[in-house]
């Protein structure tokens, strides 16, 4: 384990947010030589003082928005091995917590492994995708997602569990859970965006190791996604190769976000708000132009949309010109002023339509 005092956070996460953490950790990874290197570093994690104090789990970092510097230590992964086997109805594939989502996809098709493609391009890691149940084109990680290997920090048991047992939900997970949640989150249930900002300091409980996807041996595209169908048909691809599912989920998503090299973000920034019947048919009757998805899930795209921020900018910080979900770093930006800006779009959403919109970024 490699620890480092008053470490930068700039490359650590995707919004290019500079602050420091009072301290990082790096977990090793195991390898063919050190195949039990990674259980070591977390027996050294466990034995240590680093978990008395406030403590962060680290991916990438594509989801996270610090507003100042972490008094606290940051857990960086580092398990990235992987290995592939099948049964009579199934392929699978174990990969390290730290393997990058996008990386895993890639493996998936180049072993013809089927089910993943739809999730093609997004940012972080494995690990963090099953924490947040990732979603995208009509697939969720839940949908492949066989058993999840992790370590109780609180405890030092090593638990694997199976998909039932992970509790997935929209955009969420039993690893998602921190000390307190329960009890803070019935106080403010309705300030969502508040609840985030002032409890993410506590401990999370569970740190993931290795996940076990499912994959299926035959190939049957999901088409379930309009913008999907219609960019198929329109380039004349009526029956889909997973390769050409991939490489068109690729192009739409980069079509529409801002390139990390150039601009920092943490992708869409709200969730895709649910609400009761009545309010959805109420929208509906009045937006009659309103997307509405099964479930009364309405998309917070359009609402930002249409409260006039697409393509705007408050301070340092902007709403993205192509796709008004993802908030972005217009140059130097701080995490104050993505969290002020986020704040003025929930307000303004809140007042036109009457639906809270809460962050899927974690604000630190």
């Amino acid at each position: 384990m490699e620890i480092y005092d008053n470490y930068s956070l700039k490359g650590l996460n995707t919004f290019g947010i500079d602050v420091k953490a009072r301290r990082v950790a790096y977990l090793q990874g195991s390898t063919l030589d050190e195949p039990f290197r990674f259980r070591r570093d977390v027996e050294a994690l466990l034995k240590g003082d680093y978990l008395r104090h406030p403590y962060m789990l680290i991916g990438e970092g594509s989801n996270m928005v610090f507003t100042k510097d972490y008094e606290g230590t940051v857990i960086k992964v580092g398990e990235t091995a992987f290995h592939g086997g099948d049964d009579n109805n199934y392929k699978y594939l174990t990969v390290g917590a730290r393997m990058l989502t996008d990386e895993v996809v890639r493996l998936s098709v180049g072993y013809k492994y089927y089910g993943m493609e739809n999730l093609s391009a997004i940012p972080g890691t494995i690990g963090a995708a099953v924490v947040q149940n990732v979603g995208a084109y009509g697939v969720e990680l839940k949908d492949l997602v066989e058993t999840v290997e992790a370590v109780d920090l609180q405890s030092g048991e090593w638990r694997e569990f199976t998909c039932e047992e992970c509790t997935f939900g929209y955009r969420t997970s039993l690893f998602k859970e921190v000390e307190e949640t329960k009890s803070r989150r019935e106080k403010e249930s309705e300030n969502t965006f508040n609840f985030q900002l002032s409890t993410y300091n506590s401990r999370p409980r569970w740190l993931i190791w290795r996940v076990k996807l499912r994959f299926a041996k035959e190939f049957r595209p999901v088409l379930t996604y309009k913008a999907l169908a219609d960019e198929l048909q329109r380039r004349g691809i009526d029956e889909p190769s997973q390769q050409q599912v991939r490489d068109v989920v690729t192009e739409l998503r980069w079509s529409k976000l801002p390139r990390p090299e150039e601009h920092g973000s943490a992708g869409s920034f709200f969730k895709n708000p649910v609400v009761d019947e009545a309010t959805a048919a109420a929208l509906k009757a009045e937006y009659p132009d309103m997307p509405l998805y099964p479930g009364n899930k309405l998309s917070a795209g359009w609402l930002i949309d249409q409260c006039g921020w697409k393509g705007k900018t408050m301070g340092r910080a902007g709403v993205w010109p192509k796709q008004a979900l993802v908030l972005y770093n217009a140059g130097g930006c701080t995490g104050a002023e993505v969290a002020a800006l986020a704040k003025a779009i929930r307000q303004d959403v809140k007042h036109k339509f009457g639906v809270a919109l809460d962050p899927e970024a974690i604000i630190i």
